[in-house]
């Protein structure tokens, strides 16, 4: 029944985070991103008391539920290992076998995560925070999988004269951001082919940290040795490797609690029990000559991780020199940072690169950053507004941010809160340069941030506001200055509160411009 119970709830956690994020249409209300909320490293990050003592004391009483319940990566190794047993013959199948403990990698991750937390460099702990790493293959990799699936259904629908079924676009965000997405998605999905859960027990700074508390659980699964018969069943479906059978003992630190080993024991040896409950150990020393189990070669498939894990920045790297060119025809400019993120020290200290922000943005205007934020903020969202701006009255991104690394705003605040300010460089504007008609920047601008001025003739020229601009980009997206746009928008460290002085303006609909 334990078993049964895990296994629901597991498809349940999975299915509605999963959906949720490649969730392009809306369906689902918005007050799921509460499953984002109770990952143990966002909760972390925002401070959320409430989730992050929640955590600890059923982690505390019942072991490391999290990890085999409500840590979507960790169900994903779960259905992986599904997968696996049943594409594969009977003689085939995969069976597990105790192996000791890989501490020196356990640890040494663990201290990794911190050091790179309070030194800044929030790079590795996105990489490693299990919540992010699945949200970013979710979408980079499913999310264009699950959109072409739609457009398939659209195109059939199509066919027959149905029309509720609209095509949508798909497009590459970030060369570097699915490189990383298809690396970390590859490595997770193979370690729990071949190993089961040695991704959780061996790099996994969460399971790390909640097998230390889990090592004391009140509630822990206990040998009968009276009752056992030395079969290794259990140790056979152990994901976690860590039953003894030759000890009789359970490594409590890293069992997941999937319940796998009481649920195929037929001899009512196993028992999740309190832990002060005793079985005598009459059969324990007899237990003691059985034939130890071979030491499983983890350390060379990790050496071969470290491999990859540098081919993985090294394309990162290249993924930015694909960008110089670009890069040179554009103004040097400070990167802007997505509403809610106040200052660039909170942001990039809490951001742990989910995407989520990204994913759910309506105007996808917020991209993986390459090196705008340097080395360590690589992955973190960045507003791109080459071709899109930010919606003036749009607070999705603060909306499901389950880090806290862009704080909550409310619509009327976002009208108020300023990312950026608008620069102009007007010999490089149609106007001036080719003395052609063009308004579009101040009839796009929400804020009269950017007016249109007489210049001469029946022409009109931009001049712009700084005070009163929140930095939203609608006129840089817009301005059809080439290779130069002659209007941008440059970020802030630290948003600003403005005081507007006009009212807003009315705005001409996007493809109606004076040009």
């Amino acid at each position: 029944m334990l078993r049964k119970i895990r296994i629901t709830i597991s498809i349940l956690v999975i299915s509605l985070i999963s959906f949720f994020i490649v969730d392009f249409a809306g369906l689902l209300p918005m007050q799921l991103h509460f499953l984002e909320e109770i990952q143990l490293i966002p909760a972390l990050l925002a401070l959320n008391w409430a989730i992050i003592i929640t955590l600890i004391v059923l982690t505390f009483i019942f072991g490391r539920i999290y990890c085999s319940s409500v840590c979507p990566l960790g169900i994903w190794m779960d259905i992986t290992s599904r997968i696996r047993k049943w594409v594969s013959s009977k003689k085939k199948r995969k069976r597990y076998k105790y192996t000791k403990a890989l501490n020196l990698f356990r640890y040494g991750f663990l201290a990794l995560t911190i050091i790179a937390f309070f030194s800044g460099f929030s790079l590795l702990v996105g990489l490693l925070d299990p919540y992010s790493a699945f949200s970013r293959f979710m979408v980079h990799v499913f999310k264009p999988a699950y959109l072409a699936g739609h457009n398939l259904f659209s195109w059939i629908f199509s066919n027959f004269g149905k029309g509720e079924f609209l095509p949508v676009g798909i497009y590459l965000m970030s060369v570097s951001s699915l490189v990383i997405a298809l690396f970390t998605l590859g490595l997770v999905t193979i370690m729990a082919w071949r190993n089961g859960r040695i991704y959780c027990n061996s790099v996994c700074p969460v399971g790390t940290t909640l097998g230390v508390i889990s090592k004391y659980s009140l509630l822990q699964i206990k040998f009968n040795p009276e009752n056992c018969t030395s079969c290794g069943k259990c140790a056979r479906v152990c994901k976690a490797s860590c039953i003894d059978v030759k000890k009789m003992q359970v490594d409590t630190d890293r069992c997941i609690n999937c319940y796998s080993c009481t649920d195929v024991c037929g001899d009512d040896a196993l028992h999740y029990q309190p832990v002060w409950k005793k079985h005598t150990e009459s059969n324990a020393s007899a237990a003691e000559n059985h034939k130890a189990y071979k030491k499983h070669n983890s350390r060379r498939k990790f050496l071969q991780t470290a491999g990859m894990t540098v081919l993985a920045t090294g394309t990162l790297l290249a993924d930015r020199k694909l960008n110089t060119v670009t890069s040179k025809l554009e103004h040097k400019r400070k990167p802007v940072m997505p509403p809610g993120a106040l200052n660039f020290e909170k942001f990039t200290r809490q951001c742990t690169s989910c995407h989520l922000c990204i994913t759910k943005c309506p105007t996808q205007v917020i991209r993986p950053a390459y090196y705008e934020y340097g080395l360590a903020g690589m992955l973190q969202p960045v507003m791109d507004f080459k071709t899109q701006y930010c919606d003036y009255t749009c607070t999705m991104c603060t909306d499901v941010c389950p880090t806290d690394a862009l704080t909550k705003l409310t619509e009327e605040s976002k009208k108020l809160t300023q990312i950026g300010l608008v620069q102009l460089q007007l010999s490089d504007c149609v106007v001036k340069k080719y003395n052609k008609t063009c308004t579009a920047c101040s009839d796009i601008c929400p804020t009269a941030a950017v007016v249109a001025m007489p210049y001469q003739d029946d022409l009109f020229i931009p001049e712009i506001d700084q005070a009163i601009c929140v930095g939203c980009g609608a006129c840089e997206s817009v301005c059809p200055a080439k290779p130069l746009k002659a209007i941008w928008v440059e970020g802030l460290n630290h948003h600003q509160n403005i005081t507007l002085k006009h009212k807003k303006v009315e705005t001409v609909p996007e493809d109606d411009f004076g040009f």
